[in-house]
């Protein structure tokens, strides 16, 4: 009788365990294989006396029920046999192998070859190696392996379920019927093709790139030029999807307080869907409005109400006051693909009729939540005195990796009133473009110091910690774009002495840029760095005795632009021919 307050479920779970134990206390058969057998013998486990208690029921036998039939033979199985008619080195299951082979394998590869481990019972070969055979032989054993797991498949009432399920191949008659089944559309003999799909709707629960963001009526409008350079405003804003674009918009001056476009009602007063097809929008809020005047006049207005378009009548001719100039919409978005904040910048003026028609300019910018934009040290060509980009690649083929701390990139040594090299080791000067510098410090060595070991700080000191290997052509240069990188040129200068101490004295740095694009705004790009490391030999110091050794980096930036040349078109050649009986009848 079982103890009281025993739940039955542990009771079965430990009959069913005792009966597993002593069913893996069985000794299998082992089978040893001769030069050329493949012959196994199949283990047989032997009867074992049940542990299980009375009165707890006896858990169910291996072979009661039907078993699931094995797919794939496990004993004729060999996954390392790769070469046809050849030997596979440690492969112990492959009937290529002589004893010959075996004498050279120092295990098998693959040990235990076993069928699908989901069942309570399963087969499984076993191959080793017997060295102590004159010849050396394969020893293969096929035994019945028992999953200890409770949750194992343990009889199959669904043998469907073992195998993939063979498709119905569809034929004259079966064809309605199949495509009658299949989702989005609906096919018949007959009727025609009625397609149900929605399109141009999103099927998931947020934004994904290049999707039109959905406002409460339709879509967020961003005029653009299409087919030619008039505006056109049914162009979709798609996420995520940065653009500034100008475009032309034939106006009627008398008309402009009608005009849509011209309002900033227009631009401000959709909201924005925070996901497709959601309930939950988000208003556009405007953050600042610039007024322009006729002489190009800028002054930013205090509050940021909505403006309507005025005409006013200014003796002979007409003036339109409060145009929409330029906008420029900041969306936030969330790594959800969640539109969550919707900012909203304009440009207002006057225009005149001597401006029609008028030009526009459009700008959408998509910022994702808590990140800051990365300062650049120009766009595109490097501004005097922003620090150099520069970083390394860690191998053949990556992107360009750098420091979060941009004026730590490209470093030179710190100069301090006390010229001491160690009093502020780690304290760096970021290399600005455009500023040659030049800055030194003072090592104070004893003779007791080896050489060798001088030599390291004083290196480590030149080069500071994790100099780089590429720098930035451009100030906006992408790390992802390897090719606007320039790689540095590392040049070390020595001169030798005998008896004497190979010390780094000197770091130079050469930055060669040139000016790249048009005469009228062009834009510094850097084009070779060079960094030399000049050493010296110094005597070799008795011992007890003191000396002094100075150490200096220099940075030089060289203009190797070449002369700019005004181009000129070419003169029109007038190829005219005049008819034959021109002077006609004087010659």
């Amino acid at each position: 009788m079982r103890p009281r307050g025993v739940p039955l479920l542990l009771v079965v779970l430990l009959g069913f365990w005792a009966s597993v134990s002593s069913q893996t206390e069985a000794t299998p058969a082992v089978a040893t294989e001769d030069l050329n057998s493949t012959e196994a013998a199949l283990v047989t486990f032997g009867p074992s006396q049940s542990t299980r208690p009375v009165g707890t029921p006896r858990a169910p036998g291996p072979t009661s029920g039907p078993r699931p039939t094995p797919v794939t033979d496990v004993a004729a199985l060999c996954v390392c046999d790769l070469s046809p008619a050849q030997c596979d080195v440690n492969c112990c299951c492959d009937p290529d192998c002589s004893s010959v082979d075996f004498s050279v394998f120092s295990a098998c590869s693959v040990p235990v070859v076993t069928g699908d481990n989901q069942f309570c019972s399963q087969k499984a070969a076993i191959y080793s190696l017997n060295f102590t055979a004159n010849p050396p032989q394969r020893v293969f054993k096929l035994v019945d392996q028992i999953n200890p797991s409770i949750f194992c498949i343990h009889t199959t009432n669904y043998k469907p379920a073992l195998s993939f399920i063979n498709p119905e191949v569809p034929d004259e008659n079966s064809f309605d019927t199949l495509m009658r089944t299949a989702d989005g559309f609906t096919l018949n003999a007959e009727s025609d093709i009625s397609f149900t799909t929605k399109l141009d709707v999103p099927s998931t629960a947020k934004y994904e790139y290049g999707v039109p963001l959905q406002t409460s009526d339709s879509f967020l409008r961003f005029p653009s030029s299409l087919t030619s350079s008039l505006c056109t405003d049914n162009n979709p804003a798609a996420f995520l999807v940065n653009q500034a674009v100008k475009c032309t918009r034939k106006i009627n001056l008398e008309q402009c307080e009608e005009t849509e476009a011209l309002s900033m009602a227009f631009y401000s007063s959709p909201e924005i869907r925070r996901v497709p097809d959601s309930r939950t929008k988000v208003p556009i809020t405007v953050q600042s409005v610039v007024i322009q005047s006729l002489n190009k006049t800028l002054t930013r207005r205090e509050d940021t109400d909505v403006l309507q378009p005025a005409l006013v009548n200014a003796g002979h001719f007409s003036l339109c006051m409060n145009v929409v100039l330029e906008v420029k919409y900041s969306l936030t978005y969330t790594d959800a693909g969640e539109v969550i904040k919707a900012d909203l910048s304009l440009l207002v003026g006057t225009v005149s009729s001597v401006m029609v028609p008028l030009q526009q300019k459009f700008e959408i910018l998509f910022l994702q939540e808590n990140t800051k934009p990365v300062p650049l040290s120009g766009n595109p060509g490097y501004v005097m005195g922003l620090p150099l980009a520069a970083g390394f690649q860690p191998h053949k083929g990556s992107g360009i990796i750098q420091i979060t701390n941009r004026y730590g990139q490209l470093t030179i040594l710190h100069s301090t009133t006390e010229q001491d090299c160690l009093a502020l080791e780690g304290v760096r000067t970021p290399v600005l473009f455009g500023y040659t510098m030049q800055s030194g410090c003072k090592l104070r060595l004893t003779g007791a110091l080896p050489c060798r070991l001088v030599a390291q700080k004083v290196e480590s000191l030149l080069w500071g910690q994790g100099f780089p290997d590429y720098v930035a052509s451009f100030g906006n240069s992408q790390t992802q774009d390897v090719l606007d990188w320039v790689p540095i040129h590392f040049i070390t200068q020595s001169f030798n002495r005998k008896d004497s101490c190979q010390l780094p004295g000197a770091l130079v740095i050469e930055v060669k840029w040139t000016k790249y694009g048009s005469l009228l705004n062009p834009q510094a790009k850097i084009v070779n760095v060079t960094a030399n490391l000049i050493s010296s030999s110094f005597p070799e110091a008795s011992s007890g005795n003191e000396r002094t050794i100075l150490i200096s980096t220099a940075v030089t930036f060289v203009d190797v632009s070449a002369p700019a040349e005004a181009g000129f078109r070419a003169p029109p050649a007038i190829n005219a021919r005049l008819p034959f009986n021109f002077f006609f009848p004087f010659v």
